[in-house]
């Protein structure tokens, strides 16, 4: 990151515009306003254009008026840069009192960040200062002192949790006494660490399970010959390939292509006894409803490894809405409680106006909208307590590109209206025809923001990243790592693309401070954000815990058992889980890295990748019992992994 003084740099407004718009390099932007040539008035104008242009801080010294700091906190409100209030005392370190007051004085200024920065001469002086972090919120305090007496103090504010702090480029660029130089503190504070990212060439992402499932299993109902490009192979895919042929579908791979010849499935036409789900709770979840449309005899839906494990939540009082029956292997009806695969599943679905609980996911009502445009007549489906929202879409997204057509209707008051926040909504209305039929489509399969989000939250930590293959106009709910790395603080930019939304996605390291998020519409984010948090200063909050229980391991109890492992104080208190995070720079300067040894990724392909990320800030080798379940979603991670890594 960088400073830039906009009283001592020669810039017009539209060069201060360019400089901020056109870096993703965290810049602050300053100016001192009793070294501006034309005093306050043309310092309030370059802030605002830096603001305005992007700039990630604006320090603004107290002593400015109340108008000009008004302006500048609304523009900083208005454009998410963040506010530093600074105060200066080039002659003494004044007493604690006068400390204090400054601090308070500061923070009500509306301060994200406040900076204090006086002259010692002697170690009291220093104490004194140092002493204001005591009360301070992490990441909210930058406080040292200038001199050769101060001189450590500049280093010892990042072990007390300051977000950053100040070098020259070199001794003639010395901007107050005692200022250590940018190669001098680096070597201090970074020594023989290494950074990933640099100069390394583009990741591209493999393509979304979300998408290519949906997108196989709507071919093979079709009518006619699809074809899907932009497709990779994971275990999940392949299951979802392995049931589109089950089905009676014709699928030919030739490199990222799936050319599909359709079944054209119609109600009661799927003459076979059984399909395999692999180890894709989602497939076996849309496969349920489709069974208990298209076959006039029982089909049996199985799968393996750790999905025979797995309860499917709410299937009971899903299917039984629309009159299909699950049975556990041939004998009575499941309970609620107790649907578990193998499962029989008894048709045929019937239409109608039904209501069904959302809490157990998406994955079954996602099921219900491929499966019910086959029935005689429009069904009316409303969700309650929805879930993993954006799923939901993206089955309607990828359903009307095969000629299914689906309405609907989101509920959640007038504070959803107004945010379109999905975590607000209370409930959707889906509107679906009947007797519709399935047409062959060509269909160009997104990359995958589940796996990215491991490669970004390694930029946003440890150097920087540049992926490739993503649609930041995406429907994929985990999308919202995004949203998520810049809460946090982190730098991210987009180059140009052949279309405005996938163009190259960059993320470069800045400084990282607690978060609050919900992960509800979102789960599969939790691991790779739980990394993210223990590298983000002070304690991160993260809801949606209830999620985890029920994926390829009991995922929250894994999380805090890597976190608690790695040194990372983690705890789950209703709902949510706390995470005692300290940045990287923290961490370096108080030798606190975490620690390594042996850990269990409990058959999770997501705790794999988040373990390999967290492995980069450890002191030791972090070593994993099984990668081999990372072939579920991502193949060739490791060997991605790696070679990312390779630029350290």
């Amino acid at each position: 990151m960088a400073e830039i003084r906009l009283d001592r740099c020669p810039l017009d407004d539209g060069e201060i515009r360019e400089l901020f718009s056109v870096t993703d390099i965290p810049l602050i932007a300053t100016c001192r306003i009793s070294e501006c040539r034309a005093g306050e008035a043309e310092a309030r104008e370059k802030y605002l254009a830096a603001i305005e242009a992007g700039a990630k801080y604006a320090d603004l010294e107290v002593e400015a008026s109340a108008f000009t700091g008004r302006d500048i906190r609304r523009a900083c409100n208005r454009c998410g840069t963040l506010l530093v209030r600074s105060w200066h005392n080039f002659r003494e370190t004044p007493s604690d009192a006068v400390l204090r007051s400054v601090l308070d004085k500061c923070a009500g200024f509306g301060a994200d960040i406040i900076k204090i920065v006086t002259t010692a001469e002697s170690e009291e002086d220093i104490a004194r200062v140092m002493g204001l972090y005591d009360d301070a919120a992490p990441g909210t305090l930058i406080a040292f002192a200038m001199g050769e007496k101060g001189r450590e103090s500049r280093m010892d504010a990042l072990k007390n949790g300051a977000p950053y702090t100040y070098a020259s480029l070199s001794e003639d660029d010395s901007a107050a006494p005692g200022q250590w130089t940018t190669a001098e503190m680096k070597a201090a504070l970074y020594g023989d660490f290494r950074f990933v990212g640099k100069d390394s060439d583009p990741v591209t992402m493999p393509s979304s399970k979300s998408f290519a499932q949906r997108a196989i299993i709507a071919a093979a109902l079709a009518s006619g010959t699809s074809h899907l490009s932009g497709y990779s192979p994971c275990g999940d895919n392949e299951s979802a390939i392995a049931a589109a042929k089950a089905l009676g579908a014709k699928v030919i791979r030739e490199d990222d292509v799936l050319t599909i010849e359709g079944a054209g499935l119609d109600e009661g036409k799927l003459e076979i006894k059984e399909i395999n789900a692999g180890e894709s709770g989602f497939l076996a979840r849309l496969l349920i409803p489709l069974a208990g449309v298209l076959s006039n005899s029982p089909v049996r839906i199985t799968g393996e490894k750790t999905l025979l494990k797995r309860p499917l939540a709410y299937a009971h009082d899903i299917m039984a809405a629309f009159g299909v029956r699950l049975f556990q292997e041939g004998n009575p009806p499941v309970r609620r409680e107790d649907a578990i695969l193998p499962l029989e599943v008894h048709g045929p679905i019937l239409p109608g106006k039904a209501e069904v609980d959302g809490r157990g996911g998406s994955q079954l009502i996602s099921g219900l909208l491929a499966a019910l445009p086959f029935a005689e007549r429009k069904s009316v489906l409303y969700v309650e307590n929805p879930r993993s929202i954006p799923y939901m879409f993206i089955t309607i997204d990828v359903l009307k590109n095969f000629g299914i057509e689906i309405g609907s209707e989101m509920e959640g008051g007038e504070d959803f209206l107004q945010s379109q926040d999905w975590t607000l909504a209370t409930g959707v209305n889906f509107y679906i025809k009947g007797r519709q039929h399935y047409f062959a489509a060509d269909f160009r399969i997104e990359g995958d923001w589940s796996s990215a989000a491991n490669f970004l939250v390694a930029g946003a930590v440890f150097g920087e990243a540049m992926l490739t293959g993503l649609d930041t106009a995406s429907l994929q709910a985990d999308i919202s790592i995004m949203d998520i790395l810049m809460d946090a603080g982190a730098s991210i930019s987009q180059l140009e693309g052949n279309t405005p939304s996938t163009g190259p996605l960059c993320v470069r390291r800045a400084p990282l401070v607690a978060f609050e998020t919900d992960l509800n519409n979102c789960p599969d984010l939790f691991p790779a954000v739980a990394v993210l948090a223990a590298f983000s200063e002070g304690e991160s909050r993260i809801n949606g815990t209830d999620r985890l229980a029920h994926k390829e391991t009991d995922r929250a109890a894994a999380i805090v058992e890597m976190l608690t492992g790695l040194g990372v104080e983690a705890h789950i208190e209703d709902g949510q889980m706390y995470i005692r995070g300290e940045s990287l720079s923290h961490r370096l300067s108080t030798g606190n890295l975490l620690r390594g040894g042996r850990f269990s990724s409990h058959g999770d392909h997501r705790m794999v990748m988040a373990l390999r990320v967290a492995s980069l800030g450890a002191s030791s080798p972090v070593e994993i019992d099984d990668e081999n379940c990372v072939g579920k979603s991502f193949p060739k991670f490791t060997e991605t992994f790696e070679k990312f890594t390779k630029s350290l």
